[in-house]
């Protein structure tokens, strides 16, 4: 136990058990060494962690070691940081492979840019003590654009005429956000539905996460087009259209025999896109838009505007029963 955060403790957080302190950190390079009761000291703040943060997806959650759950001692804030960790990988979407890899010198540049636009998560990049770039997060209160529409207790017809048409225009907004990035030279790099959150009181919706990169020669801003395609899609669907969830939906054979390959993501196979063989109320003209991104598709967007421009049409379209 460091008798330093014992005494930044017992003045600032008295209620914190004095037998879990322990020590403080001002270089963060060993991010897995960094756990509950340690204090990392950044620009002359001292921010206690209470724990690692974590993904859940595909109903697992995917603990994130390098970005903690932290109170800022001396104020009381809670906060977010994310220490630097650095990953790469290859992505493949149809022939083209792509390589994506973390920045926290991109993620950084992203806070700069975004500050007091409250379409993105707000933050601000500061160096530890050996030049490690943290960047020290506000907490969105809300939750998951999924989750949030995927709580929605209706069927999909309720669902698309009564829900979806403020959905879309919200959606739109964020598209236009991402937009905003692309118009300064900047990508995303990891759109995905759990990185849309919807602000709690506001519900507005806000873009997280900005740490990773990619390079895609074919189309620099290609991976944050199919992102958005993705989450459209789940917006448009209710949710992802597999085998089987369609089968849960009961939807006969006769459906799935006319199927083809071709009315799927290229991204993800096994995720229908033509969704209007199912919903014949969605409008041919959305429906056109999300084909974009299906394996049958000829064309693709080259950029964000070339979305909007498929999108806006289509906010008078599904506002009518």
């Amino acid at each position: 136990m460091s008798s330093e955060v014992r005494k930044l403790v017992e003045r600032y957080l008295p209620d914190f058990p004095i037998i879990h302190c322990g020590k403080i950190y001002r270089d963060t390079s060993e991010f897995m060494n960094i756990s509950y009761g340690d204090v990392i000291a950044l620009n002359g703040l001292h921010y206690m962690v209470f724990r690692d943060e974590a993904e859940r997806r595909f109903g697992m959650e995917d603990p994130k070691y390098w970005v903690k759950r932290c109170q800022v001692l001396e104020t009381g804030e809670r906060c977010i940081l994310k220490l630097v960790f650095y990953e790469s990988f290859p992505m493949k979407i149809g022939p083209f492979v792509i390589r994506c890899h973390r920045s926290a010198e991109k993620e950084g540049r992203i806070l700069d840019l975004v500050k007091d636009d409250l379409r993105f998560m707000q933050g601000v990049p500061m160096k530890d003590e050996k030049g490690n770039l943290v960047r020290v997060l506000k907490l969105i209160r809300g939750k998951r654009l999924d989750v949030a529409v995927g709580a929605i207790p209706v069927d999909h017809r309720t669902y698309f005429h009564e829900f979806f048409p403020e959905i879309l225009e919200k959606f739109i907004g964020s598209c236009e956000a991402i937009a905003f990035l692309h118009s300064h030279g900047e990508k995303h790099g990891d759109i995905r539905r759990d990185h849309l959150w919807v602000e709690s009181g506001t519900g507005e919706y806000r873009w997280i996460d900005f740490d990773y990169a990619f390079d895609f020669f074919e189309n620099p801003f290609g991976l944050d087009l199919f992102g958005l395609g993705n989450i459209l899609l789940f917006l448009v669907g209710k949710g992802h259209h597999t085998s089987q969830k369609m089968r849960e939906l009961r939807f006969g054979e006769d459906v799935f025999n006319a199927l083809p390959p071709e009315d799927f993501s290229l991204m993800f196979h096994y995720r229908l896109v033509n969704l209007r063989k199912l919903y014949s109320y969605i409008p041919e003209e959305l429906n056109r838009v999300l084909m974009h991104f299906s394996v049958g598709a000829n064309v693709f967007y080259e950029t964000v505007d070339e979305l909007l421009e498929g999108l806006y049409p289509c906010l008078d379209l599904v506002s009518r029963p």
